[in-house]
């Protein structure tokens, strides 16, 4: 959130707790919520990026993806089954199987995709950037991928 604030997006955060709530406010609308026991806290709203990062509740997957303008980067990286190897998160409730990242987006178009290992600190993670879009045959978008795309716009 802090990034891309810094960046000039107006961002918004979920969090149920309210210190790092309280830590992110002055960053734009920062939003308590409980998202694992209560209703979706952001209602019907759709967003032009979603960004999950160390985090997976695959329950919330219809509305993570539902929050996603047509054109809308999702951007979601966590923990990977070989985690429990390392460290923590070792549940598997909380691990992303071989390819889930991949099955969850089926429906968008995937930029990017990484499952693996990584050292510093050693974790096993999934990755990936994709992009929602329209279903109209008349409707292309153009992912540039050259070298001296520096920022997210």
């Amino acid at each position: 959130m802090r990034y891309l604030a810094q960046q000039g997006h107006a961002v918004v955060g979920v969090d149920r707790d309210a210190q790092a709530i309280a830590a992110v406010a002055e960053l734009g609308e920062a939003v308590q919520a409980d998202i694992e026991n209560a209703s979706w806290p952001l209602g019907h709203r759709q967003f032009g990026a979603v960004v999950v990062t160390n985090y997976l509740w695959r329950a919330l997957w219809p509305n993570i993806l539902s929050s996603l303008v047509p054109g809308g980067v999702l951007i979601y990286e966590t923990f990977a089954a070989g985690n429990q190897t390392v460290g923590k998160p070792s549940r598997p409730d909380f691990l992303l199987q071989p390819g889930e990242l991949l099955s969850r987006c089926a429906d968008l178009h995937v930029i990017a995709y990484e499952d693996g290992f990584l050292s510093a600190p050693e974790r096993f993670v999934q990755r990936i950037v994709a992009v929602h879009t329209k279903t109209t045959p008349d409707f292309v978008l153009r992912y540039d991928l050259s070298p001296s795309l520096h920022s997210l716009e």
